[in-house]
């Protein structure tokens, strides 16, 4: 199996490489946004024909560090969107933001099957993208564990007239059972359950990751926003869950280590031996399960307004969380204001297209300028 890693450097991209070894695949392009320490060594170990680094003020330095090699190394969005579309057997996306979206888009169009970690390329464009990957006849493969295990419950499900309800979890991020969000800093967030980046911490936090991945399964498997039920479920071993016609409840469970959605996503439609945290049952024995408070975290109940809407009001509730998120971890808006902007947004935007990249871009550009306006020094 030959792969191309988008994001390698960051914690989907390097557990991917670790599952990759693992299994024994070859890697044919590595690209990271700015880490050129950890792309030389990742280069070095996995031999790609190219490394790419997003960050054109650092393409010479990577050119040095390379030169004893024979990989050819290149930099610029531009030529993760090259490298996304040679041919390959999967194209992992693990990058962050809309920057996800246009190598989703060229890889698809090359006909490579895509394992798809970068939640943006189908928040801001899945129904185009989901589209695009059925006209080429590829597959976009869930790395999101919550999504993952959604498609591992539905192996043997073979119309989607037998599904009543997918059983979406959630953590319930480092405030579960706060209704007072004011007065939360940078400092105070955190996840319970996973280590991941500063962004995704902090989607985590508002919620407004759940609210993503409401977006995502809506269009990964092809329901309508009300098949869609978001379960609190803080001890994060049960994955997800699909439910039904019949009233069977199947589930995915296991400990929280994105190595196992990796590495089904990579060997799918078979399942491989690979490095993973293991669960014993009789030692965990129980779990529990809530209802969200959506009062409170109003993030989510802005992106699931979102949804039904559709169009491109997807990627402005998305473009919204990420500018006012980053305002946030800058120390410049409250936490609650995060939601607050993301709800406004929905309610108050005139209709917007998203049939192709292009809509979806603009979408993006007047989610990031809603922000700006309604975030100078006067209106905080």
């Amino acid at each position: 199996m030959n792969i191309t890693v988008l994001g390698s450097t960051g914690s989907i991209g390097t557990q991917t490489l670790e599952v990759a070894e693992a299994i024994g695949a070859k890697i044919t392009a590595l690209t990271a946004f700015r880490n050129i320490k950890l792309l030389e060594l990742q280069a070095r170990k996995f031999r790609p024909r190219v490394a790419v680094i997003a960050d054109e003020s650092r393409y010479n330095d990577l050119k040095i560090a390379l030169a004893d090699t024979n990989i050819k190394v290149a930099a610029g969005e531009a030529s993760i969107v090259e490298a996304s579309a040679v041919k390959v057997d999967r194209v992992v996306n693990a990058l962050v933001g809309i920057s996800g979206l246009l190598p989703t888009e060229a890889a698809i169009k090359a006909g490579n099957d895509v394992a798809l970690a970068n939640k943006e390329t189908l928040v801001a464009g899945g129904e185009y993208i989901m589209k695009l990957a059925r006209n080429n006849g590829v597959r976009v493969l869930p790395v999101d564990s919550e999504h993952s295990a959604i498609f591992q419950s539905l192996q043997g499900c073979h119309d989607k007239n037998e599904i009543k309800k997918i059983l979406l979890t959630c953590s319930g991020g480092a405030f579960f059972g706060r209704t007072d969000l004011s007065g939360i800093t940078p400092d105070d967030i955190y996840n319970p359950n996973w280590d991941m980046g500063k962004k995704v911490t902090l989607d985590s936090a508002t919620l407004a990751n759940k609210g993503l991945e409401f977006i995502e399964a809506v269009r990964l498997f092809g329901v309508s926003p009300e098949q869609i039920e978001v379960v609190i479920h803080r001890e994060s071993l049960l994955h997800s869950a699909v439910e039904f016609i019949d009233g069977a409840i199947i589930a995915q469970i296991g400990a929280p280590d994105m190595h196992v959605p990796i590495g089904f996503a990579l060997a799918y439609p078979n399942r491989a031996a690979i490095p993973s945290k293991k669960l014993s049952l009789s030692e965990i024995g129980s779990m529990t399960f809530a209802k969200p408070d959506y009062d409170t975290f109003t993030a989510l109940s802005g992106f699931m307004s979102a949804m039904k809407k559709g169009g491109g009001y997807t990627a402005i509730a998305n473009a919204v969380n990420d500018a006012a998120g980053a305002l946030f971890l800058d120390g410049k808006i409250s936490f609650t204001r995060i939601g607050e902007l993301i709800c406004e947004a929905v309610e108050t935007f005139p209709e917007m297209n998203a049939e192709n990249t292009s809509d979806i871009m603009i979408a993006d550009w007047a989610g990031t300028e809603f922000v700006k306006r309604k975030t100078r020094k006067s209106n905080i």
